[in-house]
C-alpha cells in the first residue's frame, strides 16, 4: 500500500489548523481577485516562502486558475530541493500529499515513462521535508475542484532535463504546470529590486538559462522557459515584490514573482522569507 506524505511545514510556513488555514488562503485570494491578469494559464511561476511573506504574490498567480477550475484536472508541480543535494529530478511514490485541508491524490499514470528519462528517480526522502511543493497545495485546494498531482523535486539538473519531464507530462487543457521558485535572496532592498527586475525581464523574454543565484528555483524555471519556447507560450507578469514589501525588514530581503504563461492562438490550434 502506498503511503500518504504528511505535512512538514504546517504551522510554520502556513497555519496548521484547517479552519485558520482555510481563512488565510481565502483572504489572500480575495485580495488578489479582481486584479487584471492573463487568461487561464498553461503554466505558472509562483513563490514558496511563508505565507506572511510571499502569500500575496502566490495568490495573484493562483486566482488565474479559477476560471478553468472545473477543467483543470492535473497539476505538474515542480520545485527546488532545499534539504538535500542530489543530481537529477525526484518523483514520489506516495498515494497522496496531505495538508490540513485534506489529501491530494498523486498521478502515477506516467511514472514509467518519466523514469525512463535520464536522471529521473523515485525518491521519497527528497519530498518528505521539502516545503517548495507543500506550500502550493492549500492554494491549489482552494482554487481548483478535484485534481491529481504530479510532484517533482529538482536537484542538480539541466534545463533540458527539466524540460523533458515537462514535455512528457504536458497533456492537454486538463494539465497545468506550476513552477515553485523565489527570486533573489538576502540582498538589501534596492539591490534586490534591481536584480529581480532583471530576472523577471529575462523570464518574460524567455531568455534561459537565468544567471546563477537569480532564483532559488532557477533550474525548474529554466526548464519551463525552454518548454515555453518550444510550445510558443506567452508569459505575463502578474506580481513582483519582496519580503521588504510584506513582513520583513529591508536589509536582507527575498524576492517573489508570479508569472503566467498562456498558449497562443497558434499553439491552441494544434493537437494539442524562502
Amino acid at each position: 500500500m502506498r503511503m500518504v506524505r504528511q505535512p512538514a511545514v504546517a504551522g510554520h510556513f502556513y497555519p496548521g489548523l484547517p479552519a485558520v488555514l482555510g481563512r488565510a488562503v481565502e483572504t489572500l485570494l480575495d485580495h488578489a481577485r479582481g486584479v487584471a491578469g492573463p487568461r487561464a494559464p498553461k503554466a505558472l511561476i509562483v513563490p514558496h516562502a511563508g505565507y506572511v511573506y510571499s502569500g500575496p504574490t502566490a495568490a495573484r498567480g493562483y486566482v488565474l486558475l479559477e476560471p478553468a477550475r472545473a477543467g483543470t484536472r492535473r497539476i505538474v508541480l515542480i520545485g527546488p530541493a532545499h534539504r538535500y543535494g542530489f543530481t537529477g529530478l525526484a518523483l514520489s511514490s506516495a498515494a497522496a500529499f496531505a495538508t490540513p485541508l485534506g489529501e491530494v491524490a498523486l498521478d502515477h499514470t506516467i511514472d514509467d515513462r518519466l523514469l525512463e528519462l535520464p536522471d529521473v528517480i523515485e525518491a521519497d526522502r527528497y519530498h518528505a521535508a521539502e516545503h517548495s511543493l507543500e506550500v502550493q497545495l492549500p492554494f491549489l485546494q482552494r482554487v481548483l475542484d478535484e485534481f491529481v498531482l504530479l510532484p517533482v523535486v529538482v536537484g542538480d539538473a539541466t534545463p533540458q532535463q527539466v524540460a523533458a519531464v515537462i514535455e512528457a507530462a504536458w497533456g492537454g487543457p486538463e494539465t497545468v504546470v506550476v513552477i515553485s521558485s523565489d527570486l533573489s535572496h538576502y540582498l538589501p532592498y534596492d539591490v534586490a529590486e534591481a536584480a529581480d527586475k532583471d530576472t523577471v525581464q529575462r523570464i518574460l523574454d524567455l531568455r534561459w538559462p537565468l544567471p546563477d543565484h537569480a532564483a532559488c528555483g532557477g533550474r525548474a524555471v529554466n526548464g519551463l522557459l525552454l518548454a515555453a519556447c518550444d510550445h510558443h507560450l506567452q508569459p505575463a507578469l502578474v506580481d513582483r515584490r519582496n519580503s521588504g514589501d510584506t513582513a520583513g525588514d529591508r536589509e536582507r530581503v527575498v524576492g517573489y514573482a508570479a508569472v503566467g504563461f498562456t498558449e497562443t492562438a497558434t499553439t491552441e490550434g494544434h493537437d494539442e522569507q524562502s
